[in-house]
């Protein structure tokens, strides 16, 4: 029996060009199934735009005021001239020339001194160099004279010192004064100031210090100098 189907026929090669084909045809109507869209005209209202009617502004109608014209000016006040007559004498003043000439002498300046002034300088007692000498200190160094003029002036003080008038002052316990006064560029006690609890004992303490001696003064490079000196008292009132 012989076949009916002819062997050099190939049914299957244009298959992928079909399935390509058919493929495109479906996305087509897909995609315009998707995007398909549908209006209800019974519900559109899109109005109606009358144009004859037109709006109609009112504009209010303004009166400008008129303001008075401004007053005129005062009249400007007629200045007064008065003459007064010069009847004082002014002296005009010379201006001599100071320029020279040859038939004028020379006067021939002589020998100008200068003096130096004398400062009065004031070192404090804790660094001059050569401290002042209380009566009694002029043995060894600087050092120790600064320790036996503190020395020397307690006792002297503490000799001198009416302790007994805190007591009649109506004053108890513990009493300071500090006294502060100068040993000028002479060796001479000046400048004498108290302070305390009570002006009796300021009065005090400053008269027994006016009472020092008189002592060597002190001495910054070479040249007596004025020197402050500060001295506290310190006793204890016996009830």
């Amino acid at each position: 029996m012989e076949p009916k189907k002819n062997p050099k026929a190939n049914v299957g090669r244009n298959s992928s060009l079909y399935f390509a084909i058919g493929l495109m045809l479906m996305l087509f109507l897909t995609n315009f199934a998707i995007n398909y869209k549908t209006y209800d005209e019974s519900n559109i209202d899109i109005g109606q735009l009358n144009l004859d009617e037109e709006l109609e502004e009112e504009i209010p109608i303004t009166q400008q005021q008129v303001l008075p014209p401004p007053p005129p000016p005062p009249p400007a006040p007629t200045e007064v001239i008065e003459i007064v007559e010069d009847e004082e004498e002014v002296e005009e003043t010379v201006i001599q020339s100071t320029e020279t000439n040859q038939q004028e002498k020379i006067v021939e300046v002589k020998q100008i001194e200068v003096k130096e002034v004398e400062e009065d300088l004031e070192v404090p007692f804790a660094v001059i160099e050569n401290v002042p000498t209380f009566p009694g200190c002029e043995k060894g160094d600087n050092n120790a004279k600064k320790k036996c003029m503190s020395d020397k002036i307690q006792e002297f003080v503490s000799k001198k010192f009416n302790t007994d008038l805190a007591s009649d002052l109506g004053l108890s316990g513990r009493q300071r004064i500090t006294v502060m006064f100068k040993i000028d560029k002479s060796g001479a006690v000046t400048g004498v100031q108290a302070r305390a609890p009570h002006p009796g004992l300021e009065k005090e303490a400053a008269r027994v210090v006016n009472l020092l001696p008189k002592m060597l003064p002190g001495k910054q490079r070479g040249k007596a100098v004025t020197v402050p000196y500060s001295l506290p008292i310190v006793f204890v009132v016996q009830e």
